[in-house]
């Protein structure tokens, strides 16, 4: 197996630096991660509708007379990026892993496209996403599974998976993904690389209801976390077509992540006391990991917010009904669309259906009382921390995971059930590798900091990762490393 390039395995902030200080051409970039897809991406299929390359080395050539004449967009300048097939992008298929869509192309940018197309990126394709983003697997009947970068026969997780994975693989130096359930947090797990869920607002996205908190945000995936924060700076910031969106300046992420840890207050909650239900191994790994954020110079406890976390889960459900089969019900009320879509996406709007909007008061009562508890919690520590998934990288032909340890699941996503406290706090939470199961299939931690707490979060996540070095040390064996 040939060697990936020089340029493909450089990090993202390194390659900005190459380009910038002229030390390759995007020509060269371009060519390099066009060459890398062509090799790697059919294994494990992350990359779709990858746009023609005589059109992208046109556009990459522009950037560089951008550059000739002193003209420098910004970091991402130059920078290949293929864009979640959830997220509209002007003028390139957008699917949203549906038939009803799949030859859909807007006429428009959502907002973080425009800003990453504005810090000098180029758009190559988009990455691949399960039907709607509903489910951590991802797969569809447009382009089929994806792969995980470790083990080609497991699920990449999901719904951003494509991008996981082509992050994992250095098909791209970063990606853009979105979670609501661990969209972001679970394909990070499952590939080895870091996933960030910003907090409420932090990252502003086009919606049709502007007035509501939404539980589904975009966010950054990355290989290391300086470059994980570097993407939030570019995709972070107030817009006013998201009136809720966060008046905070984002540059705040460009700064340097070193601080020290001495003294720092962490509160590992484990599986809350029984409630939930982990494959073996899992747990393990997870106390492995606390070891080394004691090493840093944090006490480490076990405790969890005062409040019924199967409350949390039921409620949950409700509003998720509600926000997803909304989006969904049009499509659900037409025969002919409602047969093009998967029995998850139907299952949310018929759960939709069964409200009231009493129902959904209540569920957000509840949702609010979640928050305080959370938020009375983070008084005592300044961490919270959670596994990333209750299961390993499970058999990619396999939907979703029916049992846990001998545990049924009653829902198509209850297995994600240790991302959904985090989901109805609207707290940022990043997840970390932790390590690899026996069987070599890797596993992931999530770092949660209170509202508004990303910076913290991606210091702690910096300094666990200058003292682990899991990318580095456990690259896929795609890479041929």
């Amino acid at each position: 197996m040939q060697k990936p390039s020089d340029i493909v395995m450089m990090d993202a902030l390194a390659l900005s630096r190459a380009i910038k200080d002229r030390q390759v051409s995007c020509v060269e970039v371009m060519n390099a991660y066009l060459d890398h897809i062509d090799a790697l991406n059919p294994k494990v299929n992350a990359i779709v509708s990858l746009q023609d390359r005589g059109d992208l080395l046109e556009q990459a050539k522009a950037r560089d007379e951008e550059l000739s004449r002193g003209d420098y967009c910004g970091w991402m300048h130059g920078f290949p990026q293929a864009i979640k097939d959830l997220t509209a992008t002007k003028g390139i298929r957008t699917t949203q892993g549906s038939r009803i869509f799949k030859d859909f192309v807007p006429t428009a940018d959502a907002i973080v496209v425009e800003r990453v197309k504005r810090a000098g990126a180029i758009v190559i394709g988009k990455t691949n996403t399960p039907e709607f983003g509903l489910g951590s697997n991802t797969y569809n009947d447009v382009f089929g599974r994806t792969l995980n970068a470790y083990d080609q026969s497991r699920t990449a997780g999901g719904s951003s998976g494509g991008a996981g994975v082509a992050v994992a693989l250095h098909m791209l130096p970063v990606a853009d993904g979105t979670d609501h359930g661990g969209s972001l947090r679970n394909p990070a797990a499952y590939n080895n690389v870091f996933g960030f869920r910003p907090s409420f607002g932090r990252v502003p996205a086009n919606a049709a209801d502007a007035f509501y908190a939404i539980m589904g945000t975009p966010g950054p995936l990355a290989r290391t976390v300086p470059d994980l924060a570097a993407l939030l700076s570019v995709q972070a910031g107030y817009d006013p077509r998201a009136p809720l969106s966060n008046r905070q300046d984002p540059a705040q992420f460009a700064e340097p992540l070193k601080r020290d840890f001495k003294g720092t207050r962490i509160a590992w909650a484990g599986d809350f006391g029984g409630h939930l239900p982990f494959e073996p191994g899992i747990l393990d790994l997870c106390r492995s990991a606390l070891k080394v954020f004691e090493s840093l110079g944090c006490t480490v406890e076990e405790a969890a917010p005062d409040y019924p976390i199967e409350k949390v889960w039921q409620n949950w459900k409700v509003l998720r009904a509600w926000q997803s089969g909304s989006a969904l019900k049009g499509y659900y009320n037409d025969p002919q669309k409602r047969a093009l879509m998967k029995p998850e996406a139907q299952f949310e709007v018929e759960s939709g259906q069964k409200l009231t909007a009493y129902d959904i008061y209540d569920a957000d009562v509840v949702r609010t009382a979640w928050y305080q508890a959370v938020r009375a919690f983070f008084e005592r520590y300044d961490y919270l921390l959670l596994p990333s998934s209750q299961v390993f990288p499970f058999d990619a032909k396999t939907d979703w995971p029916k049992q846990i340890d001998g545990r049924v699941m009653d829902t198509y996503h209850r297995w994600m059930e240790v991302m959904i406290p985090v989901t109805m706090s609207s707290c940022p939470a990043l997840s970390v590798p932790i390590g690899f199961s026996s069987t070599g299939l890797p596993m992931g931690m999530q770092i949660v900091g209170p509202n508004h707490g990303e910076l913290a979060c991606l210091q702690l996540a910096h300094a666990y990762d200058e003292a682990t070095k899991w990318v580095t040390r456990r690259p896929p064996p795609l890479l041929g490393q």
